[in-house]
């Protein structure tokens, strides 16, 4: 039976903006109005992936960027901005998590995604 994927929405500090210029140069777009966003997706739920973000576990790849992003400037679980996305297949989230992040980015919010 295949592992099913849940895409998560975190909302971030807006600090992250002003803070990391990485995450700046990202979000050009950005004019303070709406959220700093992190998107990600886990096998996980939502729950714990945030619990290990902000405990500051890296995944298997060790993607320190992302990891310290949300660590240090994840605040909460957006859940009223995935709850509609069922379970997926590892490729399906990662193409869902790819998309929703680029759909937020295009209605004004600052996004993380990876």
């Amino acid at each position: 039976m295949p592992t099913v994927h849940t895409v998560y929405v975190i909302e971030l500090s807006r600090k992250v903006f002003s803070e990391d210029r990485k995450f700046r140069e990202a979000n050009p777009q950005y004019n303070w109005v709406l959220e700093c966003l992190y998107v990600g997706q886990t096998a996980k739920t939502p729950q714990e992936r945030f619990a290990q973000h902000k405990s500051g576990y890296r995944n298997a790849k060790g993607q320190k960027l992302f990891a310290e992003v949300v660590r240090k400037y994840g605040r909460y679980l957006r859940p009223s901005l995935y709850q509609d996305i069922g379970p997926l297949s590892r490729e399906e989230a990662l193409e869902v998590e790819e998309g929703l992040a680029l759909e937020l980015r295009r209605k004004g919010y600052a996004v993380w995604w990876g």
